[in-house]
């Protein structure tokens, strides 16, 4: 498996020119920025920072392209926004009465050592909840698949196929943020044959999306704080682990207690703080899955990343 890199926010601190040199490869370098949505084009510094050499694949616009051709396609895409947009909202819904138990719980004292245990079902009962949006949206992809054949779209096909070209010719592929729910969707429509051999580098929505698992959160959202929600699925390249962008600016990382809850819902994958300056460097493909369900030892982080704890505390991975 080659390189993966992943990187914090690249407004304040651009890193992912020096990132690219130090991968020592040659060649054009092919670029996602689907997440800009329709600025997707506005890649001029991007291009800079790369040395001249990227490469747009497009997939915004692609996106668009399948939808003005393909009608059949374009119905079933939709009806599966509504059908998402539903089971989110009834989601939504329970996760916040449920976290509010969290926190009711977790602020009671107990004399006699029933908090402890109360909490730890609390948390149980998210955990739970969370799977349950999982497991349907999960149907809601199995049927959308159902509906539409991808291989059977003249025009699905002519942009897969260009698009493998373009990666095949390609030294590595960049990633940029955005929004997260349109860049997995450009992903998921075109499914990019992105090889194990391919140095990948991404941040940001980039980040998030090549992990297995796409969390939301935003303690400080103009709108107000909400807690943090299963999204969506990522493409897998890089294991049980949540990506966490712009963690200092976007969580309580002081408010060590919600911190714990966050960190204990998803006990199988690490959560890795992606600030600015952040470089987390995947040789072999990052950590796998461990045995039972859980992660591999802690040494499958690279040292120095930083990390949330089950205690609520950001810890930095120690070399092994």
């Amino acid at each position: 498996m080659a390189t993966t890199v992943l990187l914090g926010p690249q407004r304040f601190m651009t890193t992912a020119g020096s990132t690219l040199r130090a991968l020592e490869v040659q060649g054009p370098v092919a670029t996602i920025t689907a997440g800009w949505e329709e600025r997707e084009d506005q890649d001029d510094e991007l291009n800079q920072v790369l040395d001249g050499r990227g490469r747009n694949l497009r997939l915004y616009h692609r996106m668009f392209d399948v939808l003005d051709k393909d009608d059949g396609f374009a119905a079933a895409a939709l009806a599966f926004r509504d059908r998402h947009d539903e089971l989110q909202s009834f989601y939504r819904l329970r996760l916040d009465i449920a976290m509010q138990g969290v926190y009711a719980v977790q602020r009671r004292t107990s004399a006699h050592g029933t908090g402890a245990v109360a909490l730890a079902d609390a948390v149980e009962a998210v955990r739970r909840l969370d799977e349950w949006y999982s497991a349907r949206l999960k149907d809601l992809y199995r049927e959308l698949d159902a509906q539409t054949s991808a291989a059977e779209s003249e025009v699905i096909s002519w942009h897969r196929g260009e698009l493998a070209g373009m990666l095949a010719d390609s030294a590595a592929l960049v990633i940029t943020g955005g929004h997260v729910g349109t860049l997995l969707r450009a992903l998921r429509l075109f499914a990019l044959p992105i090889g194990e051999d391919l140095p990948v580098i991404a941040w940001s929505a980039g980040a998030m999306a090549l992990t297995d698992k796409v969390v939301l959160f935003h303690d400080h959202a103009p709108q107000g704080s909400h807690e943090a929600e299963v999204y969506d699925r990522g493409l897998g390249r890089v294991p049980a682990v949540i990506a966490l962008p712009h963690a200092r600016r976007r969580l309580r990382l002081d408010d060590r207690s919600r911190c714990a809850v966050l960190a204990r819902r998803f006990p199988h994958h690490r959560l890795v703080l992606l600030d600015d300056g952040t470089s987390v460097v995947f040789d072999g493909g990052g950590p796998r899955p461990g045995a039972e369900g859980g992660h591999a030892a802690y040494g499958a982080l690279p040292h120095g990343v930083r990390v949330l704890t089950s205690d609520g505390v950001v810890q930095e991975v120690l070399a092994p």
